[in-house]
């Protein structure tokens, strides 16, 4: 129940997050060591994962809880990079210039196909996908 998108030069996240039928406001997109950080799924395993790359990415300690309900975490290198992690501490390279993650991704992707920026692809998810709302966050890289 998110939407996290980069077009390039900017990462931005809707603010969405839900327990059970509540739902509530929280910051899902990071800056850590140079890098943009944002995470898609179960808020507890994002947590964990957040704070396995604010604590220098060790493989050994890739959080435990990634093994059996992986969230989303996506991480933009200083240089722009796209890396993708879900099950493993082992990133999958994206070699697109723009991606989207959570369950407002289609929609998102779509505007940014379209050319929209990363704002304006995650306003497009939280108008089509009933789990994106409460506000936006962005990140520029540079």
């Amino acid at each position: 129940m998110t939407v996290i998108c980069w077009d390039g030069k900017t990462l931005a996240a809707d603010k969405r997050v839900s327990f059970g039928t509540s739902i509530s406001t929280t910051t899902k997109i990071h800056r850590i060591n140079g890098m943009l950080v944002g995470c898609a799924g179960v808020a507890a395993n994002g947590a964990s994962c957040i704070q396995w790359v604010r604590d220098g990415m060790d493989r050994s300690q890739y959080p435990a809880v990634q093994k059996d309900d992986p969230c989303s975490l996506l991480v933009i290198l200083a240089d722009g990079t796209i890396h993708y992690y879900s099950k493993t501490a082992d990133p999958l390279v994206i070699e697109c210039k723009t991606f989207a993650i959570g369950s407002g991704s289609e929609f998102a992707d779509a505007a940014l196909y379209l050319g929209k920026t990363a704002r304006e692809a995650v306003e497009v998810a939280i108008a089509l996908d009933s789990g994106c709302g409460n506000g936006i966050d962005t990140l520029d890289l540079a």
